[in-house]
């Protein structure tokens, strides 16, 4: 199904010098399945054509290498906040597209970003699509039952394309993203593609490489078995893709 040529893009190479490949198209399934698993994604403003990327150098983590801070230990250890996987990812993706950015400390108001302009209704609906199809994946942090942080990504073989986080409270992201590792360690993940590089990811340890070197790693890894499904009630299944 995901060989299909309606769904093919061009070769990465050939991407202008700042990664934008093709575009137009559609959010379907099927075609963000073969752009996530050919190392391209979806990111434009409301209102714009959809743009696809391929930048060069591409931002990745593995999941050993997170870095864990003895201040983020000790709110690990503090059991203030409580997690789970595929929970509300329909509330994680809405938190992410609403909440200011911002890759400080929460209580560093003035380092405040704008919210996510490119978390469109259009986006929300495709990864939503993608979560009931059970390929895309949220983390949910919580605090006394409020949602107050989270991520949410795409997951194909042995890559968690990981798409945005957010925080309310100081910390909460973190605690996604390491409960996200620990999960991906525990199934066999090899890799979490991170795709642009920002301070708060440069210092959870993920690193810039060049497009090329991180083609030679994707192939492969999007090749292996993926596990499909919901990973918070036990139902997913280990399936095969074609593409």
């Amino acid at each position: 199904m995901l060989k299909d040529e309606v769904y093919n893009f061009p070769s990465v190479s050939r991407s202008t010098k700042d990664g934008l490949l093709a575009i137009g198209g559609d959010l379907s399934p099927e075609r963000l399945l073969v752009a996530y698993s050919s190392g391209i994604f979806p990111w434009y403003t409301d209102g714009e054509p959809i743009l696809w990327w391929a930048l060069d150098p591409r931002m990745v983590l593995k999941p050993t290498d997170l870095k864990v801070t003895k201040s983020l230990w000790k709110t690990l250890e503090s059991n203030k906040y409580s997690c789970s996987f595929d929970a509300d990812f329909e509330g994680v993706i809405r938190a992410c597209a609403t909440v200011p950015r911002t890759d400080e400390p929460l209580e560093e108001e003035d380092d405040q970003d704008e919210p996510s302009p490119w978390i469109s209704e259009d986006m929300i609906a495709a990864y939503c699509d993608l979560h009931e199809m059970g390929f895309a994946h949220s983390v949910e942090v919580y605090q006394d039952n409020e949602l107050v942080g989270g991520l949410y990504g795409v997951a194909i073989g042995k890559v968690f394309c990981a798409e945005s986080m957010f925080h309310t409270k100081t910390d909460a992201s973190k605690v996604a993203l390491y409960n996200l590792c620990q999960f991906l360690i525990r199934n066999g993940f090899e890799l979490i593609d991170a795709q642009q590089e920002t301070g708060h990811m440069r210092r959870m340890g993920a690193t810039p490489i060049p497009r090329k070197e991180f083609m030679k790693m994707l192939k492969p890894l999007v090749k292996a078995e993926s596990l499909v499904g919901n990973w918070g009630d036990g139902s997913a299944e280990i399936m095969k893709l074609e593409v």
